[in-house]
């Protein structure tokens, strides 16, 4: 008698639509990181983090920046 190694996989009865496709992957968009303006000098800045152009966090100066 052969005996084969074969294992049965569920297949789907139906194809799935292209809106029903994108509906499940809604949530794996991109998102926009939390921008804020920093209020010395205007920049926008990543919240909660220094300012990279004028070094100040929460309005006291982080980071001592050279004038160019």
């Amino acid at each position: 008698m052969l005996k084969l190694d074969i294992q049965m996989f569920a297949v789907p009865f139906r194809k799935v639509s292209k809106t029903r496709k994108r509906m499940r992957r809604s949530h794996n968009a991109l998102e926009v990181p939390g921008m804020v303006k920093c209020p010395k000098c205007g920049e926008m800045i990543k919240a909660h983090r220094v300012c990279p152009t004028c070094g100040t966090y929460k309005g006291k100066t982080v980071v001592e920046k050279e004038e160019a």
